[in-house]
C-alpha cells in the first residue's frame, strides 16, 4: 500500500486525476471478441476499460489483461506508438482500472488484443489483489469480502447473475398466470406464518416492539380475503436462529395464494414450475447435484409423510406418547430436550426421511400437530392438507390447503400460545377478524430461492448463494 500511495502521489504530480468521473467506452469485450472480423477490418478506434489483471513485460513493450463485467481481453502497449506517455504506466498496478483507445489486432498466437493508442488512469487501487488472482481459494475471505471474490472469479459473478435470472423467471411465470405482485410489511407488530423465533426491534415513533417478519403469509391472506385471487411476494424473511449450510438468518422466499383451490392445485403449479425453472436455467431437464444426478419428468413422486416415517421409527407417531419421540430421538442422537412433541415428530422426519428424498418428491398429508394454519385432511381429522417439496435432500417448498375457518384458527393459535411454540408470540386478532369477514378456499405455497439456487446450481452451501451471507464477527 506505501509503494501505491506514492504512485498515486506522482500521478497527481504529473497533473493526473487518478479518480476521474467518466469515460466514453465505445465496446465491452466480449462484444469486442464477437465483432472481431468487423472491427479488424474497418480499423475502427475502440475506447473500452477494465481492471488491470496481469501485466507482463516492461520498458518499451507491455502485455496487460483487462477484465470488465463481460470478459477478459489483452492490451498491448508500445513505446512508438505511446511516446512519453508509455513512462506513465510506471504508476499502474495489477488492481488499478484503467480506459484505453486503439485499434484491435491478434497477436500471433491468435489473441485478440487491442493496440492501445492511448491510456488513462480511472481508478488507482491502494490495496493489491489477492495473490494469485485467478484463484481465491479462501472461502471465509470469499465470504466476507465478496467484492475480492467477484473480482478474481468470473464464475461466481456468472452464478450470481443466474440467481437473478431464477427470480425473474419466477415473477414472468407467475405473471402470465394472472398472479399481481404484492409488497407486505417487513416490520411487523405481531409475527406469525410460521414456526420460528422472531429478531426484535423497537419502533421509536410508535413506542412500541416490533418484529422482523419471520413469513408473509397472514399479510398475504388478508389480501385474498381482501378480493385479489392470485398473489405473490418476492420476499425477505428472517428467523432469528443458527447459522449452517442450510440455514442463514436473512433468506429469501417466493409465498404465492390462489383462490378456489388446494393442495393439489399448488402441487401441480410447483410441478410446473420447477420443471419450467430447471428447463430455462439450466438449459436442460436432467440436474446434477453433490454427485447425483436427476431428471425432472412430471409428475413427481408422492410419499405419505406420517407412513414414510412411521416406518423408519418402527411404530405409529399419530399414536406415540412424547416420552416414545425422546426415546428413538435418543436412539438417534436427535437434540430434543427443548422440543415439543410436534417439534419432535418434525425433526425425525428430516432426520430419517428428508435426507433419503434424492428425487423430485413431494412428502404430503402432515400430521395436524405441526401444521397450524393448514386445512383438516378431508379423509383423516389427525392429518392437514399440506406438502413439502424435497430434491437432493433438501426442502424446497411447502405448501397448504390454507385454513379459512376463524373459529378453528383461533383454536389452533391458543393451542400454540399454551405449548409456547415458536412462531406464535400472541394471536394475531386482525388476521383472525379478516378471516371472520370470509376468505375463499385457498391454496398456499412457499418456496425458499436460496435452496433453491443450491440445488440448481450444485452449490453445497447456502453461503455460496448468497452475495452477502451473514457470519460470526471476526
Amino acid at each position: 500500500m506505501e509503494e501505491r500511495l506514492k504512485k498515486l502521489e506522482s500521478l497527481r504530480d504529473a497533473g493526473i486525476n487518478p479518480y476521474p468521473y467518466t469515460f466514453s467506452r465505445t465496446h465491452v469485450f466480449a462484444q469486442i471478441k464477437k465483432d472481431f472480423e468487423t472491427l479488424s477490418q474497418s480499423e475502427t478506434v475502440i475506447a473500452m476499460c477494465g481492471r488491470i489483471l496481469t501485466i507482463r513485460g516492461h520498458g518499451k513493450t507491455i502485455f496487460a489483461t483487462l477484465g470488465d463485467e463481460s470478459d477478459k481481453l489483452q492490451v498491448y502497449l508500445r513505446h512508438d506508438v505511446l511516446s512519453e506517455q508509455m513512462d506513465l504506466f510506471k504508476h499502474f498496478d495489477i488492481g488499478d482500472i484503467i480506459g484505453v483507445k486503439g485499434k484491435v489486432f491478434k497477436t500471433k498466437t491468435g489473441e485478440i488484443t487491442i493496440l492501445v493508442e492511448e491510456f488513462t488512469m480511472l481508478c488507482k487501487a491502494l490495496r493489491p489483489l489477492p495473490e494469485k488472482w485467478h484463484g481465491l481459494k479462501d472461502v471465509e475471505i470469499r465470504y466476507r469480502k465478496r467484492y475480492l471474490d467477484l473480482i478474481v472469479n468470473s464464475v461466481q459473478r456468472e452464478l450470481f447473475k443466474k440467481r437473478a435470472q431464477l427470480i425473474a423467471l419466477m415473477r414472468t411465470f407467475l405473471d402470465d398466470r394472472g398472479f399481481v405482485e404484492v409488497e407486505t410489511p417487513i416490520l411487523q407488530p405481531i409475527y406469525g406464518g410460521a414456526a420460528a423465533r422472531p429478531f426484535r426491534t423497537y419502533y421509536n415513533a410508535l413506542e412500541q416492539d416490533m418484529f422482523l417478519r419471520i413469513a408473509d403469509e397472514l399479510y398475504l391472506k388478508r389480501l385474498i380475503t381482501g378480493g385479489y385471487e392470485k398473489v405473490y411476494e418476492v420476499c425477505r424473511d428472517f428467523r432469528n436462529e443458527g447459522i449452517d449450510r442450510l440455514h442463514n438468518p436473512e433468506f429469501t422466499m417466493v409465498e404465492l395464494y390462489q383462490a378456489y383451490t388446494d393442495y393439489e392445485g399448488m402441487m401441480a403449479l410447483t410441478e410446473t414450475l420447477i420443471e419450467y425453472l430447471v428447463t430455462n436455467v439450466n438449459s436442460s431437464k436432467t440436474l446434477k447435484f453433490n454427485n447425483k444426478e436427476i431428471t425432472f419428468k412430471r409428475p413427481f413422486r408422492r410419499i405419505k409423510y406420517v407412513d414414510s416415517l412411521n416406518h423408519k421409527v418402527g411404530f405409529d407417531v399419530l399414536a406415540a406418547t412424547d416420552k416414545q419421540l425422546s426415546t428413538v430421538c435418543e436412539k438417534f442422537s436427535i437434540e430434543h430436550k427443548k422440543l415439543t412433541t410436534g417439534a419432535k415428530v418434525d425433526k425425525l422426519f428430516n432426520e430419517l426421511v428428508r435426507k433419503e428424498l434424492v428425487e423430485p418428491t413431494f412428502a404430503i398429508d402432515h400430521p395436524k400437530i405441526i401444521s397450524p394454519l393448514a386445512k383438516v385432511h378431508r379423509s383423516n381429522d389427525q392429518l392437514v392438507e399440506r406438502f413439502q417439496f424435497f430434491m437432493f435432500g433438501l426442502e424446497i417448498a411447502n405448501a397448504f390447503s390454507e385454513l379459512n375457518d376463524p373459529i378453528e384458527q383461533r383454536r389452533r393459535f391458543e393451542k400454540q400460545l399454551a405449548q409456547k411454540e415458536e412462531g406464535i408470540g400472541e394471536i394475531d386478532e386482525d388476521f383472525i377478524e379478516a378471516l371472520e369477514y370470509g376468505m375463499p378456499p385457498t391454496g398456499g405455497l412457499g418456496i425458499g430461492i436460496d435452496r433453491l439456487c443450491m440445488a440448481l446450481f450444485d452449490q453445497s452451501s447456502l453461503r455460496d448463494v448468497i452475495l452477502f451471507p451473514q457470519l460470526r464477527k471476526e
